[in-house]
């Protein structure tokens, strides 16, 4: 640069001294040239030009220092210019209307990019709408006392320890891709982030990667066995998440072991419709009010040994009555027929007889004994009953 200078200024010293005529026009407008060569390189974008040209071309530069944020004075000169934004700051109410509409293994992946996210997205607000449109229609209060004393015990330890870390994220991988799984539930054991034991976010997963047994009822038993078709009995069960089945466990019966049962689809399952434990007489505050066509479920056990399981089946008519609506009568006596038109007119388990005032177990030990009543009121469950139906009439 200096010795451009010096070329410069001995130019025009020389073009002075010189005896010539005078030149033409165009001559003299280009003597201004270096002048207006030299404003247009000044010290300042010479500079830049050579920080820009070193940058661009010999040092790679991360895209988290190439975004400059805006300050007030370069609003408008630098409008190309972009703002680097970070989710926390959108406003609280945007940031939670996003959450809330997140699928359950998008606030899991959401929960392990930092503790404030984690924090959100387990929340029990945001937990509860997932565990209800998955869960509700099978977990009664049975299944939550038995996770509260889960959790009880589990207090002094996190709910994802390094023992259960390898066993969940292999049960994820269903959900979404097992690098993704991998690397969060590491960010979130290297935060020492552990769920909290007893929230609904552990709850769900627990259940969603079959960590936990919990009791509900099945349908058909053992596979449709012939001797239980058109029932519903209690069982522990575990979800299978690479089947979307689950394993059923019911307790002994009499001497018979432990009964297993595998690939237990979904359609015959439920929550225990009244919490009353299998093996205690259920209260019938329903005999008054039932009528014939009415839909039942009826407690039966084989022996003293077994548990209840429950039976679907109708309100019939007495053998005095000829079935006339305008001239019934039978919902005046104090006997109730109950009906199961499952089984071939003549079988034994066709028909019983309940006294509506002092009604108790009644049974033996060859035609097994019938529990407590309950009055179906909702139309899904008798549809569901339905659907069960056998195909052939039972003998």
């Amino acid at each position: 640069m200096f010795f451009f200078l010096i070329t410069c200024l001995s130019f025009i010293f020389f073009y002075k001294s010189l005896p010539l005529k005078p030149l033409p026009k165009w001559a003299h407008e280009m003597r201004l040239l270096p002048f207006y060569f030299w404003k247009e390189l000044s010290f300042f974008h010479i500079s830049k030009l050579i920080k820009s040209s070193l940058f661009d071309n010999f040092i790679p530069i991360p895209s988290t220092m190439a975004m400059k944020k805006k300050t007030p004075s370069s609003k408008v000169e630098n409008v190309e210019e972009t703002t680097e934004t970070c989710v926390l700051d959108l406003p609280e109410l945007i940031l939670e209307s996003i959450l809330e509409r997140l699928p359950a293994n998008g606030l899991c992946s959401m929960a392990s990019v930092c503790n404030s996210l984690r924090d959100k997205c387990s929340s029990d607000h945001l937990w509860e709408r997932h565990m209800k449109q998955k869960w509700g229609r099978i977990i009664g209060p049975a299944a939550h006392r038995k996770w509260q004393w889960h959790t009880a015990s589990r207090k002094d330890c996190g709910f994802l320890d390094r023992s259960q870390r390898r066993g969940l994220i292999k049960s994820l991988s269903h959900l979404w891709p097992l690098s993704l799984i991998r690397s969060n539930f590491d960010n979130i054991s290297k935060r020492n982030s552990s769920l909290p034991v007893d929230s609904i976010m552990s709850w769900y997963i627990a259940l969603e990667t079959g960590k936990f047994w919990f009791p509900a009822q099945v349908y058909n038993r053992e596979n449709g066995h012939v001797g239980f078709m058109l029932s519903c009995y209690d069982a522990e069960l575990c979800y299978d998440p690479h089947t979307d089945t689950f394993q059923a466990r019911y307790p002994p019966h009499g001497r018979r072991p432990v009964a297993l049962e595998n690939c237990v689809t979904w359609d015959r399952l439920r929550a225990p419709p009244i919490d009353t434990s299998p093996h205690d007489l259920h209260n019938s505050d329903c005999l008054n009010e039932l009528c014939p066509g009415d839909h039942i479920e009826i407690q039966w056990r084989r022996n003293k040994e077994f548990p209840y399981g429950w039976w679907y089946g109708v309100v019939g008519h007495l053998e005095s009555c000829d079935g006339s609506d305008n001239y019934c009568s039978c919902h005046e006596s104090g006997t109730v027929v109950l009906e199961f038109n499952q089984y071939a007119p003549g079988s034994r388990w066709r028909r019983t007889f309940l006294n509506r005032k002092n009604h108790r177990e009644e049974g033996n030990e060859a035609d097994g004994f019938y529990g407590g009543v309950r009055k179906l009121h909702n139309k899904d469950e008798i549809s569901t009953w339905r659907e069960l139906w056998p195909p052939e009439v039972l003998e």
